[in-house]
């Protein structure tokens, strides 16, 4: 947190897609004084373009904290040691992993938009009042979504709302209770769907800007997350009523992957190796180096010996390389037949999907079943299996037995896709922790049999499910306190 954001000093690389696009090249430029920048409404959207570039540098952050410490991968000989203890919850405050300051510069820079935008529409004549309230409402979705994640991985941290322009901006906030951040964010986020734009001109802008749909698949994964079931309901209707994005056909399931930007998507993070922005993603998962592989929970789940899903099944969203050797496929290949791999300059371009029409249809079964509307819930649930080409299920009418009928489905329809920890999380939560155990079981399934027994002890208590603040924070931050799981 006291890491000094010097203002406007930062030079960006140009975000995302295709140089034709002028959203896409804004940065803010370097050396300028603030007498000498906040003039135009080109600089408000340079500014939140350094906002969309530094949540996009996180892609790699997103899938480690989304996935690692859950059941569907595990490591190979290169795994970064960081993340293998985060694997085995062997976690430490000294773990780079912990440090949640890359979410913050996201956050720092929503903060630039949200103070000094109103005072720029005094000066350039030509900043309507419905540009100003787009680029706020913009800010304030990538600032809440970065809290949403800092919620889901740390639970309690400080709220910024001002941003650190200068030495004398207070660095040392005490943090701040989860529910109180996500009330907070959710009331930015209420207000901010009214302005966000449906005017945008090129796919990439409309699947990679924040738009009313997007905000809404916010609002319902924040509500799941608090278990306000009503709203995740109304946000997730909100999306259907629009009617602007379906479930891809079963054919073309892997074009939500490659190229990306597909009817289904919702809100996604753009790459584009041609103009240095690559995702990191291609890297970990192929080739000799890659670090992070299927578990053998994703094998029995997607392997052909175990599955007849022809279009999430292996070769889609695993490859078989050798009886011993599998890969990620997602974000490795171009076409779904385990073979054809993403080349030349496609391959770190492979986007990062945050919400797609499939999630957020899952989170509203998820809440219907949870409201006893049981019948609701199935439809959802074989709508989504009819599209991946598996059979339909019947359930029981039990609270239970549908949270592992959906947790299963999201398992296999979002595998990889940064979900899969924060859905088991939500799961252990739930009810007053009334699961618990199932996430522990969960959690020990990749670690060495000698480490399970007290793994799991140690993991009765909840707080061990969020990750420590980092020691050099609670250094340099007299009024943070350390997750009290980390003080033994």
């Amino acid at each position: 947190m006291k890491r000094k954001f010097k203002y406007i000093l930062i030079v960006l690389l140009p975000l995302l897609q295709l140089s034709c696009d002028n959203w896409l090249e804004m940065m803010p430029p370097n050396g300028l004084t603030r007498e000498e920048f906040w003039q135009t409404k080109e600089d408000v959207e340079s500014v939140l373009m350094g906002a969309y570039s530094s949540f996009s540098k996180l892609d790699n952050l997103l899938f480690i904290h989304g996935e690692v410490r859950a059941d569907l991968v595990t490591d190979n000989t290169n795994t970064d040691e960081a993340v293998r203890n985060m694997m085995n919850s062997n976690i430490y405050s000294d773990n780079w992993l912990s440090n949640w300051s890359d979410y913050y510069e996201v956050i720092n820079y929503c903060n630039e938009v949200i103070k000094n935008a109103p005072a720029v529409q005094e000066i350039d004549k030509t900043f309507t009042n419905y540009q100003l309230k787009g680029f706020l409402s913009e800010a304030y979705f990538l600032r809440g979504l970065a809290y949403f994640y800092l919620v889901r991985i740390f639970d309690e941290v400080p709220l910024v709302l001002q941003p650190s322009e200068t030495d004398e901006t207070d660095f040392y906030l005490p943090k701040t209770s989860s529910d109180s951040i996500l009330n907070h964010v959710t009331n930015d986020l209420l207000e901010a769907r009214k302005y966000l734009s449906d005017n945008y001109l090129t796919l990439m802008e409309i699947k990679g800007r924040a738009s009313k749909e997007a905000c809404e698949a916010l609002l319902a994964d924040i509500a799941l997350w608090q278990f306000n079931y009503e709203a995740v309901i109304e946000h997730v209707n909100n999306i259907i009523l629009a009617d602007k994005v379906e479930l891809m056909p079963s054919a073309r399931w892997f074009e939500i992957f490659y190229p990306g930007n597909s009817l289904e998507s919702i809100f996604e993070l753009q790459f584009d190796e041609r103009q240095n922005q690559e995702n990191d993603l291609y890297g970990l998962m192929t080739g000799d180096d890659r670090s992070i592989v299927p578990s053998n929970r994703a094998l029995k789940m997607f392997a052909n010996r175990y599955s007849d899903e022809p279009f999430r099944g292996e070769d889609i969203s695993i490859r078989k390389n050798s009886e011993t050797d599998f890969t990620i496929w997602k974000y490795v290949g171009q076409s779904p037949d385990g073979r054809t791999t993403r080349s030349g300059i496609y391959q770190s371009s492979a986007n990062w999907i945050v919400y797609r029409y499939a999630d957020v249809l899952l989170m509203k079964a998820e809440a219907l079943s949870q409201l006893g509307r049981y019948p609701e819930a199935l439809d959802i649930l074989n709508e989504i299996r009819q599209r991946a080409g598996v059979p339909a299920i019947s359930l029981p009418n039990s609270a239970q037995e549908y949270e592992d009928a959906i947790l299963e489905e999201r398992a296999l329809e979002l595998a990889f896709e940064g979900k899969r920890w924060f859905d088991l999380v939500r799961m252990g939560r739930r009810n007053d922790y009334a699961r618990k155990d199932n996430l522990v079981s969960v959690i020990i399934q990749n670690v060495p049999s000698t480490q399970k027994r007290v793994l799991a002890s140690k993991l009765t208590n909840p707080r061990g499910w969020f990750m420590p603040i980092n020691k050099d924070e609670l250094e340099r931050n007299l009024n943070l306190v350390q997750n009290p799981y980390y003080n033994r």
